[in-house]
């Protein structure tokens, strides 16, 4: 299991870290040129990470992974559907620079993550890798919630005028789904996800610090 989920990070981290490379030499290249097809160009590599991402939920559910399974599901959620339901659907979206600042987010934050968990499940500590693991989430994670949210809400216009997703429900049932206005109850939803997966990072944060400091106060004795 521990081979296996290193394979998994080492996979992930690849993935992640191409995009995130990709990402930075294109805009040298090409400048703000680079933003409007970063879906073209990255999109599918991203899709398929974040479906290997399910795997995570697996993982704990399986007890491979001792983490919290609710805020890794809002998580990954979150991702899915952006990606997915949102930006996949709507071509007109993808276009645009939002998308490309959320792709960037999401890789940040990636890039770091899954070296550490790998090099952690190999008993491998850097201090600078792990006090980076438990803060860059703290602007990284707010600011691609707050990109989410924009890039649902520049979404709208479009699920509007071409009814993707919004359909009529068959007899017996009377009624239709509109689904501009589920778009606007996953944004009411959003600062709630955030609160629970910031407060379960919060804590892994501060057990951490406690853990440090504990370890620092074993070696002074």
């Amino acid at each position: 299991m521990e081979t296996y989920l290193c394979i998994y990070y080492l996979v992930q981290f690849c993935g992640h870290s191409w995009i995130f490379s990709n990402m930075i030499a294109r805009f040298m290249s090409f400048g703000k040129d680079a933003f409007a097809d970063t879906f073209y160009a990255m999109g599918y590599v991203m899709r398929v990470c974040q479906l290997l991402s399910v795997l995570e939920l697996l993982h704990i559910l399986l007890g491979i992974e001792k983490k919290r399974f609710w805020p890794k599901f809002i998580q990954v959620a979150q991702r899915l559907i952006i990606l997915f339901v949102v930006v996949a659907s709507q071509e007109e979206v993808q276009g645009k620079y939002i998308v490309c600042l959320l792709f960037f987010l999401w890789n940040l934050w990636d890039v770091v993550r899954y070296p550490y968990n790998m090099l952690l499940l190999m008993e491998i500590e850097f201090p600078s890798l792990t006090w980076l693991n438990h803060t860059i989430w703290i602007p990284v994670y707010p600011l691609s919630v707050l990109a989410e949210a924009y890039t649902v809400y520049e979404s709208l216009p479009y699920f509007e005028s071409l009814g993707t997703y919004s359909f009529e429900m068959p007899f017996p049932c009377v009624g239709s789904v509109y689904f501009p206005y589920v778009l606007k109850m996953y944004l009411v939803l959003l600062p709630i996800g955030m609160y629970f997966l910031g407060s379960d990072l919060y804590a892994e944060r501060k057990m951490h610090i406690s853990y440090t400091n504990f370890k620092k106060k074993e070696k002074a004795n």
